[in-house]
This record gives C-alpha cells, sequence and structure tokens, in this order.
C-alpha cells in the first residue's frame, strides 16, 4: 500500500489513484487509535464539502470511527471546513475530520483533522497519527451499517450548517450591511460556502453558487487568474461596492473592491488589523506565516501590537492561537483568524468583517485601503507558480541552500532569510524583495514579489524565473 503522509493542512491525494476508500479506511483507525489512547468515550465531528464522492468518504470515516465505540457526529449534507471546526467546539467533541481538499484541482481529495479547540489538530499530534497508519485496513466497511450505529447512539446527524449560521448572526450586525446603500457580491466558486450566502443574503449578486463537483475544471482556489469571470462580472455590473470569494471549502478569502480589482490577503490582512485595532480599539499579537508581506510588521510596530511570524501552515498560528492572546493570524494564501471567533481560517467569517467595516464607516473599500497605505506604504503582491520537471525544482532548491543566488538580474540580494523557503531582500527597508517554496501537494515551485507597483511585482517574478530557469 502507498506511505500516507500529511502536508501542511491535511492528507490530501487524487481520487481512485490513492485517495480511496481502503486508504481513508487505514486513516480513519489510526485516528481512532490515537484518540483511544487518551480518551475513554471520545467523539468526533465528521462532514464534507462539495467534491466528488465526498459524502461517501465521510461515511466511511463514520462507519470505522463508530467501529470502534467512538461518537460520531456526522454533518448533513455538505459543510465548510470552518463549520466542522466550529462543531467541534460547539458539540464539545474531541476532534473533527471533514474530507475536503480545499483548493487544490477537482481530481484531489482530502482529509483534514481538528482539534476540540476549533482549529487545525497541531502537528505534533498529526505526527503521532500518521505514525500508526498500518499498511492494510483491518475494517470491512461494506458490513456496517450507518442506521444501526444510529440506533445504537453512536451516530447522530448534526446540522452544521444551521449552528454556523446562527453563530454569525449573533456576532455581526447584519442589518448594517443589508441596510447600507451597498451592493455586494459573491462567487463560491462551486465551493461549501454557497448555502450560507445564499441564507444570510439572498438578494445579492452571486457567481458559482451551485453544487458542482468538478468545479468546471477549474482549482477553486480565490486568486485572480481564476477568477476573470467574476472580475468581469464586477466591471460590468458597476455598482458592486465589494465583492467576496470563498475557496472550495470556505477557510480561505478573496476580495474584488467596486472597480473589479482584486485585493490579495496581505491588504486583507492590514485591513483587518486596522479595523480591529484602530477602529474597534482591540489588542494582541499579530501571527503571520512566512510569505506574508513585511507590512504587517511595520503597521504593528506603529499600533504597538507584538507580531511574530511563523512558517507555513496554518496549524503553526493556530498552535499560538491557542495559547497566546492573539488578535489576527494570518498566511498569503487567504487563510485569515481573529479574535473573537475559533482559531482557524474563515473566508466568509472575514469577508463579513470587511463587510461591516465597510457599511459602518460609510467608505467604499478603496478608501479604507488608501488608509491602510497611509499607514504602510502602497505596495503590490504578485505570484507565479513555475510547473517544471521535478529534477530541475530539485536543482533550484539546492542551489537557494547552497546560497549560489547573490542576484536576480539587475535585483542585488541584501539579504536571506530561511524559515520556510528562501525570501530574498533587495532593499534594508523590505520594501522589495522575492521568495521562492516548493509546494507540498503538488509538482510545483512557487514565486512571489512584492514591489511598490503591480508592475514592479511582475518584474521582480519575471527576471527571477530568467535567473532560476537558465
Amino acid at each position: 500500500m502507498s506511505q500516507i503522509k500529511f502536508g501542511t493542512d491535511g492528507w490530501r491525494a487524487i481520487i481512485a489513484q490513492d485517495f480511496t476508500v481502503e486508504n481513508v479506511i487505514r486513516v480513519s483507525e489510526a485516528t481512532a487509535a490515537w484518540l483511544l489512547k487518551s480518551n475513554k468515550k471520545p467523539s468526533v465531528v465528521v462532514g464534507h464539502d462539495c467534491r466528488f464522492a465526498g459524502e461517501l468518504f465521510a461515511q466511511t470515516v463514520a462507519k470505522v470511527l463508530c467501529s470502534t465505540g467512538i461518537n460520531v457526529k456526522l454533518a448533513k449534507g455538505f459543510v465548510s471546513t470552518p463549520m466542522i471546526s466550529l462543531g467541534a467546539v460547539k458539540h464539545k467533541a474531541d476532534l473533527g475530520v471533514i474530507i475536503t481538499a480545499s483548493h487544490n484541482p477537482p481530481s484531489y481529495n482530502g482529509f483534514k483533522l481538528k482539534g476540540s479547540y476549533g482549529g487545525p489538530l497541531l502537528p505534533s499530534s498529526v505526527a503521532e497519527i500518521e505514525s500508526i497508519i498500518k499498511d492494510k485496513s483491518t475494517i470491512n466497511t461494506e458490513k456496517l451499517s450507518l442506521s444501526d450505529f444510529e440506533k445504537s447512539g453512536l451516530l447522530t446527524f448534526v446540522n452544521l450548517e444551521d449552528e454556523y449560521i446562527d453563530h454569525v448572526k449573533a456576532n455581526f450586525d447584519l442589518d448594517a450591511i443589508k441596510n447600507c446603500g451597498k451592493k455586494w457580491a459573491y462567487d463560491a466558486m462551486f465551493g461549501a460556502g454557497q448555502n450560507v450566502i445564499k441564507r444570510l443574503f439572498p438578494e445579492i449578486d452571486m457567481l458559482h453558487c451551485d453544487n458542482n463537483p468538478g468545479f468546471h475544471g477549474q482549482a477553486p482556489e480565490p486568486i485572480h487568474k481564476n477568477l476573470g469571470e467574476f472580475s468581469n462580472f464586477i466591471k460590468t455590473k458597476g455598482n458592486i461596492a465589494c465583492g467576496l470569494v470563498t475557496d472550495g471549502d470556505a477557510d480561505r478569502i478573496g476580495l474584488y473592491d467596486s472597480k473589479g480589482n482584486f485585493v490579495d490577503s496581505h491588504h486583507i490582512i492590514l485591513l483587518l488589523i486596522h479595523y480591529l485595532h484602530k477602529v474597534k480599539g482591540m489588542t494582541g499579537k499579530v501571527c503571520t506565516a512566512f510569505s506574508t508581506t513585511p507590512k504587517v510588521v511595520t503597521m504593528c510596530k506603529k499600533y504597538n501590537l507584538d507580531v511574530e511570524v511563523v512558517k507555513i501552515g496554518f496549524k503553526y498560528i493556530c498552535e499560538i492561537m491557542t495559547k497566546e492572546d492573539v488578535l489576527l493570524g494570518g498566511e498569503e494564501s487567504g487563510g485569515i483568524a481573529i479574535k473573537g471567533h475559533i482559531p482557524e481560517r474563515d473566508g466568509i467569517w472575514m469577508g463579513l468583517v470587511i463587510w461591516e467595516f465597510m457599511a459602518k464607516s460609510g467608505k467604499s473599500l478603496e478608501e479604507l485601503i488608501e488608509e491602510v497605505y497611509n499607514v504602510v506604504g502602497k505596495f503590490s503582491f504578485e505570484r507565479s507558480d513555475l510547473h517544471i520537471k521535478e529534477e530541475v525544482k530539485q536543482q533550484i532548491l539546492a542551489n537557494c541552500i547552497g546560497n549560489k543566488y547573490s542576484n536576480f538580474g539587475k535585483y542585488k540580494v541584501e539579504r536571506m532569510d530561511d524559515l520556510d523557503g528562501f525570501k530574498y531582500f533587495f532593499d534594508n527597508e523590505n520594501k522589495e524583495w522575492l521568495m521562492i517554496r516548493a509546494s507540498g501537494t503538488e509538482p510545483v515551485l512557487r514565486t512571489y514579489a512584492e514591489s511598490s507597483s503591480t508592475e514592479g511585482a511582475f518584474a521582480i517574478l519575471k527576471t527571477a524565473e530568467q535567473t532560476l530557469l537558465n
């Protein structure tokens, strides 16, 4: 059997190739064994998102867990990752499991583990589970019946969507958002956030809010190159104040301003810090992933907030959020969590915070971004994914490790940081930089760049690609 390895956020694999019922049983058996080592009567919240065969895989997990005596609360219908995390807290469960491959291409599915505190299971615990996955499964789920487990009381069905919506209504001024005179739009990317927005804001413009497990062949990742239709819709419509996008399992966010321009997660993180601290007076540490803009450090210094930069993977941010007083935790890929909610990425929650900020301030998203620029200076961030052969990728990484790159064309390296990937700074004020990092789940080398303008950021990426591939 294939070896099962958990990446930065769960185990992911191609459906029917490695992501099979057999392998899901193997992971579920290890999860059960790990739980039963320290809990006499553990309970687990289980669900799936909109991907192909999600229900089959979630039911497989439920059967395995119930067969070992673990109490399972199985979600009705598809759910988002934040719903599972919130469900773990609301139901006082020991663990949450969601079948999802998040933003990966439609051929993938995955298995994410959530802690009782409502966020990614800590890396040490994930490593323990991974280490006890057997080479072959020992449970035949075809002989197990969910209805039998339900009759015995080991299995109960829960409506996590209703619980999540009630939680939103208790924490946001939805009337202010609806009645402020601004028009909103939402693109679900065929993902698990669609029902929540339909129920909360049935009157707004929505795209890709139907159940399509193939995502029309498009990876449900909320980055601009995947969202041309939504951008053009906002431009054509002409009266949309802000467009919200969430990924396949609705834990990541993307935003568009009134002109159809993409607003990346770096700007969203800064907007949230600005609103939560400067406007609402909230305090706490800010924790960001290595690939996030250094402008966060600039803002935190000006606002007298502690800041910590960690490795990429929200589990590292979550670990700090469970132990310390954290105002915001965020990463470049659009995963952001804030104080007052669970220590979990939540695209819908972050979008509603921004909409509430706009509604209550009466300002446009563009005006609020200008307020951020007044604090940290104007900047632009861009990313390019290089799809290259494995041997070329490994050679580039070896060059990075060996400090072979002293410049990228005209861009002279002033210093380099290798906390998680390789970040090359071209000036002493961190205004221009390039980062190189290999994907943990796909045959891709990611390059990231920041400059004072979009043109400047793309110029860095182009020069870097020429240098790396020559």
